[in-house]
């Protein structure tokens, strides 16, 4: 049993018995959760606080690939290409239940063009060393049509296939907290970090508030890291409220449509888009995935919305490769997520800021980490973890995540589903709630089941069924399930062209 209940007594006694914690991290997105994972197996007692549910934010709303990104490759930036590569393999390692092998057909026009990628993908495979998914490889114009019967065979010269990897981001973020408790630590959702307590000017501790119940706790820690994305700043603003800002994030858009726009197992990257960006056309889950925008925003919302043009730009370009163009009338769920990206002097676009990530401490002893990306999570973790122990002086054994195992849930099947267009099953729900920390209806139909990403509709009509679960598991109220009910529907129609 792995219920939020049983945690939050766990954190209320912590409260009440004044319990010192070696490391308290902000945030239950991939960075925080990896960091907190990674203190656990350095034999510290680590408390993880997310304020919401676990990657509600940008952790749950990537584009699903665990890559060492084609596109830094092309601009020369082989340090994070290298990590990042060996990452992806370490990722396949621990979790070979979420994390699997993906081919990418790049369609190339003429044989410049196929050329060019070819060695570009090689140097890729060498980056990758032993970590290496599979051989980069020429197609002929036939291969590639074969491997992928919607595409478009005007102009086409063949094109070449490469390997990344595939992942379900909320699945995955759901392991790693799985794995934090098994590893002897504590991760708790809906507890909001409110203030940090001093001690002659370093931070000695948290003030933190359990959003659903209102409890308010105390609790002492000889260090903290921020580790919550786009939302770093703020964080830092609660510290020192002169904080200059460090990130400028950006928005990209995915959106998704029925399988037999892409009835294939291969994945379409299309290397140059209009603006000079890449664009995926992934399998993913029984649907098709297409994206993503890139897009500068000065502001970060938790449930962030597609800004104009960026939907019919998605659309539009998948439409200029693919047979049968998906229309906005297609569209079975679009969503958005917000990218920690770390400032660069005065970049004028978001292509040319810093997907690494950034470490810093400031003069209270807060430790921030941002940037990167969910394919980079355990090292990054491994990183500022490294940072911690050295500046707080933390007695810590070395960290141990490189070849760790994360706990995996197995799908229970689509026996009796709950609706044809989804996989999902009250024995699903219940296990969410039981063993997963779900309290929400939006917990069960986004994260722990991916219904609302893959059809908003068909996400809708499971609604009641897990309102039920709720209702006869947690003993929640009709009037906090209709609020629940509410704000789902809301959901639904942002999740709906």
């Amino acid at each position: 049993m792995l219920s939020r209940a049983m945690h939050l007594g766990l954190l209320k006694k912590a409260t009440e018995q004044n319990t010192e914690f070696d490391v308290i991290v902000i945030g239950g997105g991939a960075t925080g959760l990896g960091t907190a994972l990674d203190a656990a197996t350095r034999g510290l007692k680590v408390l993880l606080l997310e304020a919401n549910d676990f990657a509600k934010g940008t952790s749950s709303r990537a584009t699903k690939l665990a890559h060492g990104g084609v596109r830094y490759l092309a601009q020369g930036n082989i340090s994070l290409v290298r990590e990042a590569l060996h990452e992806r393999g370490r990722m396949l390692a621990n979790a070979p239940g979420l994390v699997k092998p993906l081919a990418f057909v790049i369609p190339a026009r003429n044989w410049f063009g196929k050329l060019f990628y070819w060695l570009g993908l090689k140097v890729y495979d060498l980056l990758a060393g032993r970590l290496g998914v599979g051989p980069t490889t020429l197609m002929s114009r036939n291969a590639v049509l074969n491997a992928i019967p919607t595409l478009k065979a005007d102009g086409l010269a063949g094109g070449v296939r490469y390997f990344d990897a595939q992942f379900d981001d909320a699945r995955l973020a759901i392991a790693l907290m799985k794995t934090i408790h098994r590893q002897g630590g504590l991760a708790v959702n809906y507890v909001r970090v409110t203030g940090f307590e001093k001690k002659e000017g370093r931070i000695c501790g948290v003030s933190a508030q359990d959003t659903l119940g209102g409890d308010i706790f105390h609790l002492k820690a000889k260090a903290v890291v921020n580790a919550t994305g786009v939302w770093v700043d703020e964080v830092r603003n609660m510290d020192d409220p002169s904080h200059a800002k460090i990130l400028s994030p950006s928005q990209g858009v995915h959106v998704v449509v029925d399988s037999h726009f892409y009835p294939s197992k291969d994945a379409l990257l299309v290397p140059k888009t209009a603006d000079g960006r890449v664009l995926f056309v992934v399998p993913w889950l029984g649907k098709t995935l297409i994206g993503t925008t890139d897009t500068a925003r000065q502001d970060a919302p938790l449930e962030p919305k597609p800004l104009k043009g960026e939907i019919d730009f998605v659309l539009n370009t998948a439409g200029q490769y693919l047979k049968k163009a998906p229309t906005r009338a297609d569209v079975r769920s679009v969503f958005v997520g917000l990218r920690p990206l770390v400032k660069q002097g005065h970049a004028s676009s978001t292509k040319s800021i810093s997907r690494e990530h950034t470490i810093l401490t400031d003069p209270s002893g807060l430790v921030t980490i941002t940037g990167g990306k969910w394919t980079t999570y355990r090292s990054m973790a491994e990183e500022v973890m490294n940072v911690v122990v050295k500046q707080h002086s933390l007695r810590a054994g070395p960290s141990k995540t490189a070849a760790l195992k994360l706990d995996e849930s197995a799908a229970t099947g689509v026996a009796n589903a709950l609706d044809a267009r989804l996989g999902l099953t009250r024995s699903d729900m219940e296990f969410a709630v039981s063993d997963e920390m779900a309290v929400t209806i939006e917990d069960i139909l986004a994260r722990r089941s991916r219904a609302l990403f893959l059809d908003a509709e068909a996400a809708l009509a499971c609604v009641d069924e897990a309102a039920d679960v709720l209702r006869m598991m947690l003993g929640v109220s009709d009037v906090e399930l209709q609020r629940q009910r509410d704000f789902f529907e809301e959901l639904v129609r942002q999740y709906r062209v």
